[in-house]
């Protein structure tokens, strides 16, 4: 008899049970290094900041969930509170400004370019 379970892909078991420990420490060491870099290299003129975007539209969804990509997506369009996926583009003008002469007075920063998804 065939197997009747749903396929699910690592990925989604592991959004469903909150297994991302490593992913989690990761960015978070990310944060600390900005932290850190701000203080370190200051004095140097060089600014540290981190951008932490939420779901984008890119091919690498399709390498995480697979044939519950679409699936995926209205789930994170439920969880965002602007009600979207962002696009890269908008994390490519996050990081332009960043090293722009506008953001030359923001240092040791974790910018968040999610939709809002972190501030609920």
């Amino acid at each position: 008899m065939p197997d009747s379970k749903p396929k699910r892909s690592q990925c989604e078991m592991f959004l469903d049970t909150g297994c991302y420990a490593t992913y989690g420490a990761t960015k978070a060491a990310l944060r600390s290094f900005a932290r850190t870099w701000t203080a370190d290299l200051s004095g140097k003129g060089i600014r540290a900041n981190v951008i932490s975007p939420g779901p984008v539209e890119t091919p690498i969804l399709k390498g995480q969930f697979g044939e519950n990509t679409d699936a995926m997506k209205e789930r994170f369009k439920t969880m965002v509170p602007m009600g979207r996926i962002g696009k890269p583009e908008e994390i490519a003008s996050a990081a332009v400004f960043l090293a722009s002469d506008e953001s030359s007075y923001i240092t040791g920063i974790d910018l968040p370019v999610d939709g809002g998804l972190v501030a609920v």
